[in-house]
């Protein structure tokens, strides 16, 4: 629930097979692009090819790209050595990477990282399978995001 429509291996292949991805027939070959993965790499390769492709955002030296990197070029330690608040920080920003500012304060990050905190603590859900701003996990105080 609140993961989207796109596969993880939908979202390596649009990053590895496409300059410019356009919807349409872009979908299908994207489909068989994540189809071809998934027949020669297992669910961990997927994974880790994801997680070093992902769009994190603007860091200090520009726009970041891979979980591991972010981590270090904003705290300097891999991701296992951060705390949790620091890990879902970046977690926060996966489902928006332009939309959020890892480099400074930011009320849109971390009403987001709340709603994250109350989704891993189990105290909320949500709402449906597309809610990737996880609105059921919002504050009664909090208007909805974007």
């Amino acid at each position: 629930m609140g993961a989207g429509a796109t596969t993880i291996s939908q979202s390596v292949s649009k990053r590895l097979a496409f300059e410019q991805f356009r919807p349409g027939i872009g979908k299908i070959r994207q489909t068989g692009y994540a189809l071809g993965l998934e027949a020669r790499l297992d669910k961990d390769q997927i994974l880790a090819l994801w997680l070093e492709t992902v769009e994190m955002g603007r860091g200090p030296n520009g726009w970041m790209t891979g979980f591991f990197h972010a981590s270090e070029e904003l705290h300097q330690r891999p991701p296992n050595e951060l705390s949790q608040e620091e890990f879902l920080r970046l977690v926060a920003v996966l489902v928006a990477p332009a939309t959020f500012d890892l480099r400074r304060e930011d009320a849109a990050l971390a009403e987001r990282l709340e709603r994250i905190e109350r989704l891993v603590a189990g105290n909320c859900a949500p709402k449906d399978h597309s809610d990737v701003w996880l609105e059921g996990c919002q504050s009664a105080s909090v208007p909805s995001a974007p």
